[in-house]
């Protein structure tokens, strides 16, 4: 299925004007899809993520996180967090919520889009972007990588989840160690929520991106076929 690539302009609640990358099927009325961005900005892998599931059939919008204090397509090479950490450290979670929704209304607005056919995907940082849009809009489904950040602090929010989240973990992950992705999934059972955990015993952080050194393609193509019979069992893929 052929595919688009288009870059447009969001006005975010709190006054900023916020660009974003997006990807459309070439056929319509399919779902939608919020992909949300590592800590690299919305650079070329997350545009092929976008990309490849249009290509499935879905409208997938790429906001762009850092756009309070990084020009519009700042991206940085993967390993220098010397440029990425200012960024990070101007993040704020209302902020973040603010513009997960203005991505996540265009969908609902520009692109027409019922509620129930819109799910998030994260990588990183984007998947504890998942795990806190899912608290906050009315999703159908969250799908998140290695979402670092989400225990302990903000383990609270595991009683605010709307829809079913599955979550992927690499259990060579140093950046997220095994008691931190336990205690995620110990909370959201806690609470009740509707959740699914994976963890690839061999991967690492980042295994899903080909574009790092801890790409692993069978734990990436797992996760995937994974992730698309998780949307289908929701409704958002049909």
């Amino acid at each position: 299925m052929s595919t688009s690539l288009e870059r447009v302009k969001l006005q975010v609640a709190d006054g900023t004007t916020m660009e974003a990358c997006v990807a459309r099927p070439k056929t319509e009325n399919g779902p939608g899809l919020l992909v949300l961005q590592e800590a690299f900005g919305v650079n070329g892998h997350i545009r092929n993520v976008a990309q490849r599931y249009a290509a499935l059939g879905f409208t997938a919008i790429a906001p762009e996180l850092f756009h309070r204090s990084a020009p519009p397509g700042f991206e940085a090479s993967y390993g220098d967090f010397a440029s990425v950490q200012p960024h990070m450290s101007a993040l704020t979670t209302e902020g973040m919520l603010a513009d997960m929704r203005a991505a996540y209304e265009w969908l609902t607005t520009d692109a027409k889009i019922s509620a129930e056919r819109i799910a998030a995907v994260g990588y990183c940082m984007g998947g504890r972007c998942v795990y806190l849009a899912n608290a906050e809009l009315p999703l159908a489904a969250g799908i998140a990588y290695y979402g670092g950040g989400i225990a302990p602090a903000l383990l609270d929010r595991a009683a605010k989840q709307h829809a079913p989240i599955l979550m992927f973990w690499g259990g060579l992950d140093t950046h997220i160690p095994p008691e931190q992705y336990r205690a995620v999934a110990d909370a959201l059972t806690a609470a009740g929520a509707d959740h699914e955990q994976v963890v690839f015993a061999k991967a690492d952080h980042g295994f899903n991106c080909d574009e790092r050194p801890s790409y692993n393609p069978g734990a990436a193509q797992q996760a995937l076929a994974l992730a698309l019979e998780f949307l289908r069992v929701h409704g958002v893929l049909r």
